[in-house]
């Protein structure tokens, strides 16, 4: 089963901490707002999905988008994961920590020249193709560069996923893959060039997938396909399932990766096709938090509910605001037995009535409080923005006692030096 969000919290003697390091000690040492990571967590995620594909020839691609701190990459590279890619920058932090661009699945559906061109010069292990023109443009910049581009054409299995419809992919009116029709003539016209090479087939549906019915459906339609095109004579070299393995936020069911991974096997039976799959969420998130000072608590009018002004805000947790995601907020410290339990909303300084991290909480605080807003490893930080000017957060990587900055806080003066007066 995922990790339990509240997993992550540790004592340290009478403190809250993250593994052995106590959380008010990081909130001194580094500041607030502060993104805090448990080495531990990750590893142990990635563990638990290696465990449950292990009967599979099967390889984890970790999907950056999720978290791309190169910290964090390190990590996942030192376990033995490729990477999932959907950017021309994020294929730069892979090469920055050392990563092999063999073990690199260039996802996404707009491609531009230029990203082509780099992962061309590298090589990339495939590129997940996912459209007609991306084929034909990605074997125009191989035929120029005199290269062999590795393909694979990712399937839109009109399947819903019954997730968010921000994150819901595997749909007919979503903007990702090909139908079945139009993935055979893709491969056909591939079959028909030196420029590119056929290396597999690639579904992804959607992310926070909590049962294993739907991942199962879109691996039968694929495996159609499979059967489709080896009739035909193109033999493929991987199946890659994607990712949105579901976690748990609130009291949501994860999914059992465990029940998953057997069922795979069954349904996979004879084919002997190495699997891949991307997950990103289900290996971050609940291994990271999100520390946060109280600045003020201020009354609700009359019946309404009141507030706990803090130091982090929409701008480094976009979340709440744009999905109305939950996120689990444990008090660290600050308050006494005294302090009354208050129905609250958790509010950060942006000029914005959406600027929240949470509603409604019955929280034990008082102004000198630090708050951990929990399940912030992935979705967190890679979306901050500086929206106010405001600087991006810092971000920390506890392993055991020994505490890591992986990114150190943004200054204003870093946000100014890409910019240049009128007239300069």
């Amino acid at each position: 089963m995922s990790y339990d969000p509240r997993q992550i919290l540790t004592q340290a003697g009478q403190d809250l901490a993250v593994e052995e390091v106590p959380l008010r000690q990081i909130a001194d040492q580094f500041g607030t707002p502060c993104y805090v990571y448990s080495a531990q967590a990750l590893r142990a995620q990635y563990h638990q999905l290696a465990a449950a594909l292990n009967p599979l020839k099967s390889r984890i691609h970790y999907s950056v988008k999720a978290n791309s701190n190169l910290g964090i990459l390190s990590l996942f590279k030192e376990l033995g994961a490729g990477f999932d890619i959907v950017s021309g920058g994020e294929l730069s932090r892979v090469l920055a920590i050392g990563g092999n661009p063999r073990d690199v699945i260039f996802s996404g559906v707009g491609k531009s020249v230029a990203e082509i061109d780099l992962a061309l010069k590298v090589g990339v292990g495939c590129f997940n193709v996912e459209s007609r023109s991306e084929l034909e443009r990605i074997q125009q910049r191989a035929e120029l560069a005199q290269k062999v581009a590795p393909i694979s054409v990712r399937v839109n299995p009109d399947i819903d996923a019954n997730t968010h419809p921000y994150i819901s992919t595997g749909l007919k009116d979503n903007k990702f893959g090909v139908d079945a029709e139009t993935a055979l003539t893709l491969y056909s016209m591939a079959a028909k060039t030196n420029a590119l090479s056929i290396e597999g087939i690639d579904c992804h549906i959607g992310s926070q997938i909590a049962r294993t019915e739907p991942l199962l459906e879109a691996l039968n339609s694929i495996l159609n396909l499979v059967d489709t095109l080896s009739s035909s004579g193109i033999e493929l070299q991987h199946v890659n399932l994607g990712g949105g393995f579901g976690v748990r936020y609130q009291d949501e069911h994860a999914l059992d990766l465990n029940a998953y991974g057997a069922q795979l096997h069954e349904l996979l039976g004879p084919r002997q096709l190495p699997l891949r799959v991307e997950p990103g969420r289900s290996l971050t998130a609940n291994a990271g938090l999100l520390l946060t000072q109280v600045e003020y608590l201020k009354p609700g009018q009359d019946d309404a509910t009141g507030f706990v002004i803090v130091d982090a805000a929409m701008n480094d947790l976009i979340r709440p605001s744009l999905y109305d995601a939950w996120h689990d907020i444990v008090v660290v410290d600050g308050f006494s037995a005294d302090d009354p339990v208050q129905q609250l909303d958790v509010v950060g300084p942006i000029c914005e009535s959406g600027d929240f991290l949470a509603k409604g909480r019955s929280l034990q605080v008082s102004e000198d409080s630090l708050l951990a807003v929990l399940s912030a490893g992935a979705y967190g930080m890679c979306l901050a923005s500086n929206y106010n000017s405001r600087g991006r957060a810092a971000e920390v990587l506890v392993d055991g006692a020994n505490v890591q900055c992986i990114r150190r806080r943004e200054t204003v003066q870093d946000q100014l030096r890409l910019e240049l007066p009128e007239g300069r």
